[in-house]
């Protein structure tokens, strides 16, 4: 039956093949390419992704380092288990920040082969396993193995001497003091200083020594700079100098407070437990700051603390001992933290009043100012009822606070020399009284001037309540003195010379940057940042004082209650006319005329001051979007109004420029004009109208100095000057008006092409509609057409799938068929032969019968 069904389906593929015989070339032409094309195609996606190149070594060969470019981690485990010290270096061969810690590494490496183990890892191969076992955020990590204790990562700067210091704190993180007078040295430093006393008669290490010496380790994780310094002692009589009697007993050192001794009865012996001991209750009077140069949020978290004095000095972090200059500023720090605590006895005999001060400005005197002080007896302190406050006395009493102040100080003022001071009992308690004290102000200072009255030491006043006044006239004790607390700050000033740079620094960190105003002759650079206040100061260092003399006059005048200071201004260099006139030099060309003024912190006065031009002044950032779209119409603002003399437009960015206060605004963009002969009477552009030019040009016209020619300085002086002067204004007026019909013709102009130009584009759309209907109808024929011949493509594709079925049936049944006629075929020669045979024994009997 199967037979019989194969038969029937080769006769149907064989006459169809007989009828179409292209079809049948057709698809096997179309299946060959098919078969061609995929496998074209799947040749092609294994080559997309070019196999990653192999790792090669990232240090040089003769460097003491030893390479694990493949990620070899297990043998990095091997390596470090076999040495004392060792140092791991976690490296991307991209990163280009591994690239520059490179040669520092290299260079420290080639110092310290013989006592540190230098092994370099590449964490970023994915066939390796430090990629696969390390999750690392950035690169390049340094990691220090001490023994077994580790790792200790290192958070410095990729420096070589940083690294090299660092390395050694962590070989000797204990110092050996055989002698009560290394003792002695080891605490007279102003860093927080550790002193642990174990002695080695009973065996050659007592157990709790491994605890201390990996507190100090700990401490290194801590603070990469080791500013906590550890110290040992084995002799019993040097112990004894600092009542220290046990054995296995932690001391710490401190100046202002009692000095401690670790509470083992409290808590456990452990290197994490000392540790954190040391780092709770230590004193700290001078902080080093190392901001990472990446994002960070470390110096806000300091300045946010309060006012900050900080000072960029040159550090060698290799040095022995401190440098004489920050000797001299740690000295400072420490008595500037000295409390004199004989203030604060509890015996009301012996105990002085306590005392609160109010600076009062004079309105008669702009120049003069009265420190009045509340002076409270002890046993008034003790009353709930009375605070130091001004509040209640000068609300009911004003009246005779001011005539009071007037009879005791206003009449000595004319003598320059003299100071007026009395005391009156006030009117609510026999307890308390006050003091006035009445002194000159200097006036405020420009930037140069500053320079020289600034290191000038504020003169005491001469009343003993008055906060300034100290012992011998310094600045010891001043922090329990004053409200405005210091906090001192020490940086690196090669390291972090940009930050200095954006203070103020001015000159190059490779010399010595005497020229300019904060950087002095040694390198140094010191400035006092209030977070709160927004404001900063810089120390200008006269060259007759010497650095204590002028640190110590800056810090007294930053913390008396009407100080001199003034604020310093950031802002960009004005390079315009400098870059102008080398340019120009060149080829003997006048210099461009600008149409609008960019103005800096420098030019800012003298430019907007000028009280013969109407300054219209516009604020904008480089960051403000909306600033940017309004640059069009101030520039033809600018070109509207280049032929008068008497208006000057000038923008400023205040982002890059720091001005006076009583010149900011409060958002970006504004415009304010600054009216010629009328400088205090500044006017504001409007919020709520459009910043246009018809506006501008209006708002300029309102509100400029023109109409108000009478408030001119001697401008009285005769009616022929004001005529001439009104003259001016006028034909000032005529040339305006002048230019802006000018200006309302090249509109008009302007509109009627604009209007032109819309009715062409209209006729031109109306015009392309039919075009573009005829083009859509022959986008949806096109579309039906596309649709038909994919299904008759399909069609035709499934018919060739089945003939191709059909041709493969007949193929095996044509086979079969052969086969069986060449059997059929033997067997019928095979029958032949043997009837043949059988007729030829059958004639040769018959012959033989015959």
């Amino acid at each position: 039956m199967l037979r019989r069904v194969r038969q029937s389906s080769l006769r149907q593929a064989l006459f169809l093949m007989a009828r179409r015989p292209g079809l049948l070339c057709g698809a096997v032409l179309l299946g060959v390419l098919l078969v061609l094309a995929v496998k074209f195609t799947c040749s092609r996606a294994k080559n997309v992704v070019a196999a990653a190149r192999p790792p090669v070594r990232f240090f040089s060969a003769e460097a003491p380092i030893v390479d694990l470019y493949l990620g070899q981690l297990d043998q990095v485990e091997r390596l470090r288990s076999v040495a004392e010290v060792s140092l791991i270096f976690f490296y991307a061969p991209w990163c280009a920040h591994s690239m520059a810690a490179r040669q520092e590494v290299q260079q420290v490496a080639k110092k310290l082969a013989k006592q540190v183990q230098f092994l370099a890892v590449n964490c970023w191969w994915n066939h390796g396993k430090c990629r696969k076992q390390n999750r690392f955020y950035q690169y390049p990590i340094i990691h220090l193995f001490y023994r077994r204790f580790g790792p200790i990562e290192y958070k410095g700067p990729y420096v070589a001497p940083y690294v090299e210091s660092f390395i050694l704190r962590v070989i000797t993180p204990l110092t050996y003091l055989p002698s009560r007078d290394a003792l002695k040295e080891f605490l007279s430093y102003h860093e927080p200083r550790v002193v642990g006393f174990f002695q080695f008669n009973s065996s050659p290490q007592p157990p709790g020594y491994m605890t201390y010496l990996s507190s100090a380790l700990q401490a290194l994780k801590r603070d990469f700079r080791g500013v906590v310094r550890f110290g040992v002692v084995t002799n019993k009589q040097v112990a004894e100098a600092i009542s220290l009697k046990e054995d296995e007993s932690v001391y710490l050192n401190r100046r202002f407070n009692s000095s401690l001794i670790f509470p083992r009865r409290e808590r456990n012996f452990t290197s994490e437990a000392i540790c954190s001991w040391v780092f709770e209750h230590r004193e700290t009077v001078l902080q080093w700051l190392q901001p990472p140069g990446t994002k960070s949020r470390l110096l806000e978290h300091e300045l946010s603390k309060g006012p900050a004095l900080l000072l960029f000095l040159p550090h060698n972090p290799l040095g022995t001992k401190p440098s004489p200059m920050l000797q001299q500023i740690a000295d400072i720090a420490v008595r500037y933290h000295s409390c004199d605590n004989a203030n604060h006895s509890s015996s009301e005999e012996t105990s002085p009043p306590h005392s609160c001060c109010q600076s009062v400005p004079l309105p008669e005197f702009s120049a003069r100012v009265c420190e009045v002080c509340l002076r409270l007896s002890p046993s008034s302190l003790s009353s709930s009822s009375v605070r130091c406050s001004f509040s209640s006395t000068t609300t009911r009493g004003g009246e005779v606070f001011q005539s009071h102040l007037r009879h005791c100080c206003l009449h000595r003022l004319p003598a320059a020399s003299l100071k007026g001071c009395s005391h009156f009992l006030s009117s609510y308690s026999p307890f308390s009284q006050y003091s006035a004290c009445c002194r000159e102000v200097e006036p405020q200072l420009n930037q140069s001037q500053a320079k020289e009255e600034q290191a000038a030491p504020l003169p005491p006043p001469s009343s003993p309540l008055a906060p300034s006044s100290h012992t011998g006239g310094g600045i010891t004790g001043l922090r329990c003195h004053t409200n405005r607390t210091l906090r001192f700050y020490v940086l690196d000033v090669a390291l972090n010379w940009p930050l200095a740079e954006r203070l103020g620094a001015t000159g190059n960190r490779s010399v010595s940057p005497h020229q300019g105003a904060g950087a002095q002759g040694d390198g140094s650079f010191a400035t006092i940042v209030h977070l709160k206040d927004e404001v900063h100061y810089v120390l200008h260092r006269s060259p007759a004082a010497t650095l204590t003399e002028s640190l110590e006059a800056f810090i007294r005048n930053f913390s008396a209650p009407h100080s001199v200071l003034q604020r310093h201004l950031v802002g960009e260099e004005d390079r315009t006319a400098g870059e102008g006139e080398t340019r120009h030099a060149d080829t003997q060309q006048p210099p461009p005329r600008r149409f609008i003024t960019e103005l800096t912190t420098s030019s800012f006065l003298p430019a907007v001051m000028d009280v013969e031009k109407d300054v219209l002044l516009f604020y904008y950032t480089q960051w403000c979007g909306f600033c940017s779209v309004l640059n069009h119409v101030l520039i033809q603002l600018a070109r509207l109004l280049q032929g008068n003399g008497s208006v000057t437009v000038a923008r400023v960015n205040v982002a890059r420029n720091d001005l006076p206060w009583e010149f900011m605004v409060d958002h970006v963009p504004s415009i304010l004009l600054f009216p010629k002969y009328n400088k205090p009477n500044s006017v504001k552009y409007p919020d709520d109208l459009p910043i246009t030019l018809p506006n501008i040009l209006h708002f300029l016209l309102q509100h400029s100095g023109s109409v108000q020619s009478a408030d001119k300085p001697g401008s009285a002086s005769g009616a022929a000057e004001q005529s001439s002067v009104l003259r001016s204004e006028f034909l000032s007026l005529q040339r305006e008006v002048q230019a802006l019909r000018h200006a309302r013709q090249r509109l008009s102009q302007q509109l009627a092409q604009l209007w032109r130009d819309n009715r062409r584009l209209t006729f031109d759309a109306i015009t392309l509609e039919a075009p573009n209907s005829d083009l859509q109808s022959e986008r949806r024929s096109l579309e039906d057409q596309h649709r038909e011949t994919s299904r008759q493509l399909g069609e035709a594709v499934g018919r060739l799938e089945e003939l191709v079925d059909a041709s493969e049936n007949l193929l095996s049944e044509n086979t079969l068929l052969r086969v069986l006629l060449r059997a059929l075929k033997d067997s019928t020669e095979t029958d032949e032969q043997q009837e043949k045979e059988r007729d030829e024994g059958e004639q040769r009997r018959s012959h033989m019968a015959s």
